[in-house]
C-alpha cells in the first residue's frame, strides 16, 4: 500500500474542502475514462488523481476568501 504525505498535498492550497472536492471529482473521471476505453489497472484511482494534482499535472480552482 502507498501512502500519500497529506501535508505535502496541502502544501499551497487555502481550503482542504477544495483538495478533497477535486481529487474525488478526478477520481470519478478517470474511472469513467477506464471503463470507457476497457482499461484494466491495479491503480487506483484515487491515488492517480493525487499524484496528477501533486505533480501540477491539473490545478484546483479555489473559493475566493471576500466571498
Amino acid at each position: 500500500m502507498r501512502k500519500v504525505n497529506v501535508d505535502e498535498l496541502f502544501e499551497g492550497k487555502q481550503s482542504k474542502y477544495a483538495l478533497v472536492v477535486g481529487v474525488s471529482k478526478r477520481a470519478r473521471q478517470i474511472t469513467q475514462k477506464f471503463e470507457d476505453e476497457g482499461t484494466v489497472t491495479e491503480d487506483k484511482p484515487v491515488l492517480l488523481a493525487i499524484d496528477e494534482i501533486k505533480n501540477h499535472e491539473i490545478n484546483l480552482l479555489e473559493p475566493d476568501d471576500e466571498g
